[in-house]
């Protein structure tokens, strides 16, 4: 626990950062969590603080973590470039603050590393902004898998495709690789266990920057994961194709509905029991070769995660997402860039 407040009391928050992430999804997230009280934004910039009052008028913003602190806050959300990552986490946890940090954790293996070895040092909550293992349709998956409708699983297919080659990849998210890598990597993981070897492709654009991103990993099963991440795909494929020795699972190349809601301005508080809903023209299907039998599609559940972190400050229960899976994802990011820029597979050992 990082306070003596009761267990039952909200807990005291800032968000550091209001750009596209802490404006549009963080931002909303908290406010809408009966179990955090939202004090305020973390920014230097007059530009965003300006949004601040523009959203939700009488809002506290802070020029810094230690002006957060001296507010009473017990836990902080990160929402800024990924290079500022590791330096701000490492900060608020040296400040005492339990911690939730946005994808990319970290730019490498080593600084996550570092960063969770702290954090267990303190005693701190830490936990990696991994909503999407709370997708609708990744929620899907795992009902599929864990009820045996598919048999064994032993190809997962997982794609974040998109047009849109002058939004993206922004230097903010370091490059496809860490910004959707850092998704489809951890849901990969939690869906298909360790990884033994990971092999990639990239293609460089103009700004440096990587795009067009294909990483195949071999799981320690011997089942594989084949991941595609583009901002310059005119034709993207199903977001899933899951194939198991009785049947396979594919659905369509829409996302999960919460981003198209949280941008149209709805909160889980708002649309209740409709948020994270999927209507029935987005469903996928079972096939056993055939044209495949429509299975329903669960409701997202990104409104689940600040409130299990929430009861997690309070020593009421774990963290939704164990600090130590950002090490294990981060790792197989970095074979996949040394594999993407130097050739061949890289294997693990031990």
């Amino acid at each position: 626990m990082t306070s003596d407040a009761p267990p039952t009391s909200p807990v005291r928050f800032g968000l550091v950062g209001y750009g596209f992430g802490g404006r549009y999804f963080h931002a909303p997230l908290l406010g809408a969590a009966p179990e955090i009280d939202l004090l305020g934004v973390v920014t230097s910039s007059a530009e965003r603080r300006a949004l601040v009052e523009r959203d939700s008028p009488g809002r506290a913003t802070f020029g810094s973590l230690d002006e957060l602190v001296a507010a009473g806050a017990e836990a902080v959300a990160i929402s800024t470039p990924a290079a500022t990552h590791s330096e701000l986490t490492d900060r608020a946890l040296e400040l005492g603050l339990a911690v939730v940090c946005d994808k990319p954790f970290a730019l490498d293996a080593a600084a996550a590393t570092r960063s969770v070895e702290l954090a267990e040092s303190r005693g701190l909550p830490l936990s990696p902004y991994q909503n999407r293992r709370w997708d609708s349709d990744f929620l899907t998956v795992r009902r599929l898998v864990d009820d045996g409708v598919l048999g064994e699983v032993v190809r997962f297919e997982s794609r974040f495709e998109r047009l849109a080659p002058d939004a993206g990849p922004g230097a903010s998210g370091g490059g496809t690789l860490l910004d959707f890598g850092s998704h489809l990597v951890d849901q990969a993981l939690v869906l298909m266990g360790p990884v033994a070897a990971v092999y990639a492709e990239w293609r460089q654009r103009e700004n440096g920057l990587d795009d067009d991103v294909f990483v195949a990993l071999t799981h320690t099963s011997g089942a594989r994961s084949h991941l595609w991440g583009s901002w310059s795909q005119g034709a993207p494929g199903p977001r899933f194709r899951v194939t198991g020795t009785e049947a396979s699972y594919v659905n369509g190349t829409l996302m999960d509905c919460q981003e198209d809601q949280l941008l149209a301005g709805h909160t889980p508080a708002s649309l209740g029991p409709a948020w994270g809903a999927e209507p029935s023209v987005r469903w996928g299907r079972v096939h056993r070769g055939d044209d495949g039998e429509v299975v329903p599609t669960e409701n997202g559940a990104w409104s689940t995660f600040y409130p299990a972190f929430a009861r997690a400050v309070r020593g009421l229960g774990p963290v939704p997402v164990e600090p130590r899976d950002a090490i294990a994802s981060m790792t197989v990011l970095d074979a996949a860039r040394r594999s993407a820029t130097e050739g061949g597979v890289v294997r693990f050992t031990g």
